[in-house]
């Protein structure tokens, strides 16, 4: 059964596990021969409690890559992983940890996606649309059959609402692609939802959805057909401009609700352990605020909500905030973390993003690079996120003795598009549950379970994770505690193990 569209196979060798970080703070980066195991016991909630010792690898061999709006696919041809982006950029990696750029943006993606750098020769009917395009956006990879399909999005400028969700196929994941397709189509109407952003995903029954969206109207959805690919419901942007269906119709069903602040990049996935579907969304401006949000429900058109109760399709406004511009003591700035595919694999749940960078007190540079996060999810089954890159740690077993130390502590805002540039603040997580500045008491911490972690902090409670991480700004193994509060903000704490 297809729960996802990239539910990935066994790769535990892949992974470079080359050290084994035990329960005995003597023995944590003891070096292993040993594949890491998965293998959990269920707990009093839906969420699972590991059964063995965390790992952790060696320092990870990584190198990264440019890709603006990441999708996600991985070729069951080869077992490698795409990300497809805006542009025309494309990476690809064996292991999500170190990224090859296959296509850079601009002409040698063009060339290679579409066999010509005359790209609007294949998509005429799309590029009539909205008026001329100075380029695709935001692109989704499918394979259906023996055949590749590529969800493009094209715009008639920067922000508008003119625009197209298209398909074009292929015999091969990176093209070139041809035989233009429409899937849906916006005129800049009032209450139409922008055309853009596309991405598709199996529910837990096999029925195949495309999300899809961005500011004004919101993010909607609407079903395709499995065997096709297309919309199964066969409306066509012609019948809808003769009248022949409503706007709800036409468009599919809202989940998210826009505005002039926006929602994009829209990613939803469903998590068997948990028994829901996330909706995961980006939210402000990439220059300054962009920032990462989430909501969930138990049935794949929603109601999404937030963890207030929200329907996000209600109010402008909802949404679990993930991550906001933030900077670890010692570590770069990290911007404009989103527009993120999510990848499911062994048990693991990884959020492949694209990232900008601090420039000045709180500027945000230009580029954009891949970032993969692991995603964990709380005893009540809401997603936290790691504060650092993914290298292969395998997640487990530590009491609060063990983890008691010296932690840098990120407080993210529960304000959605608060720009301000969040700097760690050291604290001390005593082994009798204080928390320290300095020799003042900020606050308790509790491991529950020797893996759940209940933090209070300045009279805020979040609950959450402890994990095993790679921080690679102290080139160290080390702990990481993520978690979320009861108003949707998040809070990340990194602390350094040993050599």
């Amino acid at each position: 059964m297809l729960y996802n569209k990239i539910s990935i196979n066994q790769q535990g060798d892949n992974m470079k596990r080359n050290k084994i970080a035990t329960i005995a703070l003597a023995s944590m980066l003891a070096v292993s021969a040993c594949i890491g195991l998965t293998a959990c016991k269920e707990n009093k909630s839906n969420s699972k409690l590991p059964e063995y010792p965390f790992w952790l690898p060696e320092e990870p061999a990584t190198q990264n890559a440019s890709v603006h709006d990441p999708s996600v696919f991985q070729d069951p041809a080869d077992g490698k992983f795409y990300a497809f982006g805006s542009h025309f950029a494309v990476a690809s990696s064996t292991d999500l940890i170190s990224w090859r750029q296959v296509a850079s943006e601009g002409a040698q993606g063009q060339q290679m996606l579409y066999g010509t750098t005359n790209w609007r020769s294949v998509l005429p009917l799309s590029d009539a649309l909205v008026g001329g395009s100075q380029n695709t956006w935001a692109p989704d990879v499918e394979k259906i059959g023996d055949t590749y399909y590529m969800y493009y999005s094209l715009t008639s400028g920067f922000g508008s609402g003119r625009s197209v969700i298209g398909r074009v196929s292929s015999d091969s994941v990176t093209g070139p692609y041809s035989n233009e397709e429409i899937i849906v189509y916006s005129s800049e109407k009032a209450g139409e939802p922008n055309a853009i952003d596309p991405e598709l995903f199996y529910d837990e029954s096999g029925r195949l959805w495309m999300v899809y969206g961005s500011f004004y109207g919101g993010i909607f959805l609407i079903e395709l057909d499995p065997a096709t690919g297309l919309r199964k419901d066969g409306r066509t942007y012609r019948d809808y401009q003769a009248g022949k269906y409503t706007l709800n119709e036409y468009f599919g069903k809202m989940l998210w609700k826009g505005g002039g602040g926006g929602v994009e990049g829209p990613f939803i996935f469903y998590d068997e352990t948990q028994g829901y579907y996330y909706l995961m969304v980006s939210d402000g401006d990439l220059s300054s605020n962009y920032n990462m949000l989430v909501a969930r429900s138990e049935n794949p058109d929603g109601p999404y909500t937030d963890i207030k109760g929200n329907d996000v399709a209600a109010n402008i406004g909802g949404g679990n905030k993930l991550a906001g511009n933030y900077q670890f003591a010692g570590d770069q700035g990290y911007a404009a973390i989103g527009h993120n595919s999510v990848v499911q694999l062994d048990g693991k749940t990884l959020v492949v993003a694209h990232t900008r960078y601090r420039s000045g007190p709180d500027g945000v540079s230009g580029n954009h690079n891949l970032r993969v996060l692991e995603m964990y999810f709380n005893e009540d089954g809401w997603p936290v996120l790691s504060p650092n890159a993914y290298a292969g740690e395998e997640p487990g077993l530590v009491t609060q003795a063990e983890a008691a130390g010296d932690y840098q502590v990120v407080v993210h805002t529960t304000k959605r598009n608060d720009a301000t540039f969040v700097d760690s603040v050291p604290y001390t997580f005593s082994e009798d549950g204080k928390i320290l500045s300095g020799t003042a008491e900020a606050g308790t911490w509790t491991v529950i379970s020797d893996y759940y972690v209940e933090i209070v902090l300045n009279n805020i409670t979040y609950n959450g994770v402890i994990a095993p991480a790679w921080i690679s700004y102290e080139n160290a193994g080390g702990l990481c505690m993520t978690a979320v509060s009861d108003q949707g903000g998040s809070i990340w704490a990194n602390q350094v193990i040993g050599e």
